[in-house]
C-alpha cells in the first residue's frame, strides 16, 4: 500500500498527521497482544512450527493480515531467533531445549497500518548470563527511546544504546537496523542502534519508526545463511532482540507496542 499522508522531509523520512498516531496504535497493540498470548506456550519441547502456528491462527482469528507471509517469499507469520540466531529466523521442526532463548517478532497489518514488535523469551530456565543478555537488551531498547524527542538526532538514539550495551561488555549487531513504518512496512529512516551523539537525520514530530537493537555476548558480526533469511552471530555465541514501534511526540516518544498485559519482559514472568 502507498502512503498518502503528510509530507516528507529533506531525508525522505515521512512527517505523519496527528490522527494517523490512532491508527498505529491500533495496529501495535494487536501485535503486542499476540506476543502476550504466545508466552505460555514457551516451554521445552514445542517446536517453532507450532509456535508459528498459534500466532498465525491468533492473526487470523482477529481478522488482521500478517505483514510477513508472502513478503519477499516469506511463508510464516513470525520470525523465531534461538539462541544464537540474530534475527530472521524460519519457523520449522526445531524443537525447543530447556534454558533455551527465543525472540518472537511478529508483524501486523490492521486497517492499513503497520504494528511490528519482537521480545525475548526463555523456555524452562536459562543460565544467569543468557538473562542478563536479555534484561541489557531491553534497557537498551529502553534507552534509545529516551533518547527520543523533537530536536534529537538518530544518532543521539544509537550512541544511547552503543553506549550501555558496551558498558555491560557486550556488544550491538551493526548489520541490521530499525526502520521507518506506517502504511508500509520498511521505509526511510535507518534507525542504526550504534553511532554518534548530534550525528544523523533530527527528529521530528510526527515519524514514525521502530528501534530493535540486537545484542551480543560476544562479537558484533553475523551471517546470513543458505536460506537467505537466517542470520547468526558468527562466533556463536548467544544474541538477542526486542522491539518497539515508536512515534515522536512534541515532549518525546509514544511506545505503539507496549504490552496490553504488562508484560514487558516475557522471559521472567511466571
Amino acid at each position: 500500500m502507498e502512503e498518502t499522508r503528510g509530507r516528507i522531509t529533506k531525508d525522505s523520512i515521512r512527517i505523519y498527521e496527528d490522527s494517523d498516531f490512532a491508527g498505529m496504535r491500533t495496529a501495535g497493540k494487536v501485535a503486542a497482544a499476540i506476543l502476550d498470548l504466545v508466552g505460555p506456550l514457551v516451554v521445552p519441547g514445542v517446536t517453532t512450527a507450532a509456535l508459528d502456528d498459534f500466532i498465525t491462527d491468533e492473526v487470523k482469528r482477529r481478522g488482521v493480515i500478517s505483514a510477513t507471509i508472502g513478503y519477499r517469499g516469506y511463508q510464516h507469520a513470525s520470525c523465531i531467533s534461538v539462541n544464537h540466531v540474530v534475527c530472521h529466523g524460519i519457523p520449522g521442526s526445531k524443537v525447543i531445549k530447556d534454558g533455551d532463548i527465543l525472540n518472537i517478532d511478529v508483524t501486523v497489518i490492521v486497517d492499513g497500518w503497520f504494528g511490528d514488535t519482537s521480545r525475548m523469551y526463555v523456555a524452562g530456565t536459562s543460565s544467569r548470563k543468557a538473562q542478563r543478555l536479555i534484561e541489557v537488551t531491553h534497557d537498551s531498547l529502553m534507552k534509545g527511546i529516551e533518547a527520543v524527542k523533537p530536536g534529537n538526532t538518530f544518532g543521539d538514539i544509537g550512541n544511547a544504546i552503543q553506549t550501555y550495551v558496551e558498558g555491560q561488555r557486550m556488544s550491538v549487531v551493526r548489520d541490521f537496523c530499525g526502520h521507518g513504518l506506517g502504511r508500509v512496512f520498511h521505509s526511510a529512516p535507518n534507525v542504526l542502534h550504534y553511532g554518534r551523539a548530534g550525528t544523523g537525520a533530527v527528529l521530528e514530530e510526527g515519524m514514525f519508526f521502530t528501534i530493535e537493537p540486537m545484542v551480543n555476548l560476544g562479537r558484533p558480526e553475523t551471517k546470513v545463511l543458505a536460506d537467505d533469511w537466517t542470520a547468526v552471530t558468527r562466533d556463536k555465541s548467544l544474541s538477542a532482540q526486542y522491539e518497539h514501534s515508536i512515534g515522536v511526540t512534541a515532549t518525546g516518544a509514544e511506545i505503539f507496542t507496549l504490552s496490553p498485559g504488562g508484560v514487558y519482559k516475557a522471559a521472567f514472568e511466571g
